[in-house]
């Protein structure tokens, strides 16, 4: 067995259908379920159960799946490492960030830019699960997320870059007229709020650090919406729905004519932030010198 089938294999297993597979591969259908026989042939196993319309794995057919995509991966990253000994400084950085971490960027890609012009880049946004998958498919190289990184591989599997912190700001409609003087603001001020928080079904650290921090100064917050958006969540304090409480460095991608930043005076609570890249895996030379700049800013 070789790699051209096992690429053979997995095609017509994302498929699930030997016409479509065929297509995809630009080869003709007999030679294709040709080398899927030869392949079960050779293992002694059957690959895929034909009854019905379309292809479904067996339990060996799972398992090789499995495996074939992890040898695939293995063998695209050596060949990537073999050619990026001699890489230039060049191409496409595929980066992921979740929302709230997007303003650490602009500054940082401006400067990169300007010693690399020839690095474009291309950024993907969504909540830690989805950034760990695509971290996982490699179709990105590295994120910018709050941390602790809440995805579904085990964190040891993960390099952390860890930047400075970032205080908890109020965040208030501006037409809350009362505050209209103010630049700070109590926690326990807080307990008056309608609240909105950003919460998902699957990250939900910094949720229950807001929380936690209320229960500390002796309340629950009201909570009255969560929601998996920050600009949603901004959208909803501009139309005076409620208030929130969000890491400072979130207000610089957001106007703040239609909502208004407070300092907390006695909150003892910040937001972690770092760089996370996939764990003793092949990075292009572009990815290790953008996650030096980080180091270099410090």
């Amino acid at each position: 067995m070789d790699l051209r089938q096992l690429k053979y294999f997995l095609t017509v297993a994302q498929e699930g259908q030997i016409t479509r597979a065929a297509k995809r591969l630009n080869m003709e259908q007999p030679p294709l379920s040709r080398q899927l026989k030869l392949m079960e042939e050779e293992l002694g196993a059957k690959l895929f159960d034909r009854r019905g319309k379309g292809l479904r794995l067996t339990a060996s057919g799972e398992l090789l799946k499995q495996k074939a995509e992890t040898l695939l991966l293995q063998f695209d990253e050596s060949i990537r490492e073999v050619k990026g000994v001699e890489e230039s400084v060049s191409g496409v950085l595929p980066i992921g960030s979740v929302v709230s971490c997007i303003s650490l960027l602009p500054k940082r890609i401006e400067q990169f830019r300007e010693k690399y012009p020839q690095v474009t880049f291309k950024i993907s946004e969504g909540d830690h699960f989805y950034l760990g998958e695509q971290l996982d498919k490699r179709t990105i190289d590295l994120v910018v997320a709050r941390l602790p990184f809440e995805a579904e591989k085990h964190p040891q599997q993960y390099s952390v870059l860890p930047l400075p912190s970032d205080p908890f700001v109020a965040v208030i409609p501006s037409t809350w007229s009362e505050y209209a003087g103010k630049r700070a603001i109590c926690m326990k001020e807080l307990a008056q709020f309608p609240f909105l928080t950003l919460k998902t079904d699957r990250t939900t650290r910094m949720h229950e650090l807001v929380v936690s921090e209320c229960k500390r100064h002796g309340f629950e917050p009201n909570i009255i919406c969560e929601c998996s958006s920050v600009a949603i969540i901004m959208s909803l304090i501009a139309g005076g729905i409620g208030a929130t409480v969000f890491p400072k460095s979130v207000m610089s991608s957001f106007p703040t004519t239609v909502v208004k930043m407070l300092d907390i005076e006695d909150a003892d609570f910040q937001s972690d932030v770092g760089i996370v890249w996939l764990k003793d895996h092949y990075l292009p030379k572009r990815a290790r010198l953008f996650i030096e700049s980080f180091r270099e800013a410090e």
